[in-house]
C-alpha cells in the first residue's frame, strides 16, 4: 500500500491534503493521508499517481518517500511518498471529506487520536515540512 503526503501550493501552501475514511467501521471518521493498493507491475510511485488520480481526481508529482514504513501485516506494508497536485482540485470521491491542515491542526488531530493509527508514525516528518 501507498499513502501520499500532499502538499499545498498556491493557496494552500503550507498545508498538508487529509481525507477522512468512510470504510472499514474500525477507522471510518478517522484522517489519512489519502492513497490505496500497489497493484502488480506498479512502482510505489506509480501506484500513488493512479490513486490520487482515481480517489481524488488530480493529476501529481510524486516525489521521494517519507522515511519508515508500517508493517499492516505479513503480506501488507504501508509506505508513503510526497506529492504536489499539479492539475486540479482535489474531490472526495472514496472518502467523506477532505482537509488541507497546516502543522498546529495536525498535531491537534494526532493528539486527539483523529488520525489512521497507520499515519501517526510519519507526524513528526510532516510537521518538519509544514514548518519550513
Amino acid at each position: 500500500m501507498v499513502a501520499g503526503a500532499v502538499l499545498g501550493v498556491g493557496d494552500t501552501a503550507g498545508k498538508l491534503l487529509l481525507a477522512q475514511r468512510d470504510r472499514p467501521a474500525a477507522v471510518a471518521g478517522l484522517w489519512e493521508l489519502p492513497g490505496g493498493k500497489v497493484e502488480a507491475g506498479e512502482t510505489d510511485a506509480q501506484a500513488l499517481h493512479r490513486e490520487l488520480v482515481e480517489e481524488l481526481g488530480v493529476q501529481t508529482e510524486v516525489g521521494e518517500p517519507l522515511t519508515g514504513q508500517v508493517i499492516l501485516s505479513a503480506e501488507l506494508v504501508l509506505v508513503a511518498r510526497w506529492a504536489r497536485i499539479v492539475d486540479g482540485e482535489p474531490v472526495a470521491h472514496d472518502h467523506r471529506a477532505l482537509r488541507w491542515v497546516d502543522a498546529t491542526e495536525l498535531v491537534r488531530m494526532a493528539d486527539a487520536g483523529e488520525l489512521v493509527p497507520a499515519d501517526t508514525g510519519w507526524v513528526p516528518e510532516l510537521l518538519a515540512a509544514l514548518t519550513v
